[in-house]
């Protein structure tokens, strides 16, 4: 090639990155975009918890920094509701949904994608057509089924309908069936039976989708506010969801009380994220190699 020849491929480089100089600053900017959609109401609500009564939490442009930060705020929260009483309800339900998923999502996302028995797609049809149907819908039914079982107003009629949830039984089969046949065939020539290869082979390597079934379970049973709303009538029994509504009803004029809940309603689901963040981003991925 020539020295002209090898000129015009430069120029032409030269000329695509000033024509592209542009997508850096625009992606930037989207992402300063989304980060302030997502995170922005969250520091909105964070700095109204700290702010002072003096403090004008309306004004415009907001400020986000407090000129006298108080905790005062949350000791009133504590003051008008039995706030630990209701988040320790919340635990309890939370880590119940959590265990129950976590065991029987991945004992029947193992036997849909590793054993062979007769109505295996269908049952896995029908876990697909049950994410289809609106919870709404059935809430009805769950009660009278609650009520005729004598759960309703307890804390296991809050757990019992969202114990297994479709998705994450999904969401296990597909990490166990891209999980390598020929472990597991080794683990069947040394005579190890359906129980150990799934104790000892398979769910060991399926950690990452775990911590998002974990993650999702908690989230959904934490944040759930209409089903105990349902079920539930006995204030002693109440969930934090229900519990912080009494600050919208009775005490509708101080935000700070309501942000300040709010915030003791979001620590909880931050803590876990951050513990599990590391296995969060594996699972997502191990989840999505087969379907």
């Amino acid at each position: 090639m020539t020295a002209a020849g090898a000129v015009v491929p430069r120029r032409r480089r030269d000329r695509r990155r000033r024509l592209r100089w542009w997508r850096l600053p625009l992606r930037y900017l989207l992402l300063l975009a989304v980060l302030a959609l997502t995170i922005g109401p969250f520091l909105w609500q964070l700095s109204t918890s700290l702010k002072g009564p003096g403090e004008d939490i309306y004004r415009y442009p907001p400020s986000l920094i407090p000129q006298h930060a108080t905790l005062a705020n949350y000791a009133g929260v504590a003051e008008i509701i039995p706030v630990w009483d209701f988040a320790l309800n919340s635990l309890k339900v939370a880590t119940a949904n959590v265990v129950t998923n976590c065991v029987g999502a991945a004992l029947a996302g193992y036997a849909l994608a590793r054993m062979r028995f007769r109505g295996r797609k269908a049952a896995l049809v029908v876990f697909i057509m049950a994410m289809l149907v609106p919870v709404e819908s059935i809430m009805i039914a769950q009660f009278v089924t609650m009520r005729e079982l004598q759960l309703n107003n307890t804390l296991l009629g809050v757990v019992l309908p969202g114990c297994i949830g479709a998705m994450n039984v999904l969401l296990m089969r597909n990490a166990f069936a891209g999980l390598p046949y020929e472990v597991e065939e080794a683990a069947f020539v040394d005579g190890a039976n359906a129980w150990q290869r799934f104790v000892r082979i398979a769910l060991p390597s399926v950690k990452g989708t775990l911590a998002v079934v974990a993650i999702f379970s908690f989230m959904g049973a934490w944040d759930d506010f209409l089903w105990p709303l349902i079920v539930l009538s006995d204030q002693s029994k109440f969930t934090l969801t229900i519990g912080l509504n009494f600050l919208h009803g009775t005490f509708a004029d101080n935000q700070r009380l309501v942000a300040a809940g709010t915030v003791i309603a979001v620590v909880p689901l931050i803590v876990l994220f951050a513990c599990l963040q590391r296995y969060f981003f594996r699972g997502v991925g191990e989840g999505a190699v087969k379907g």
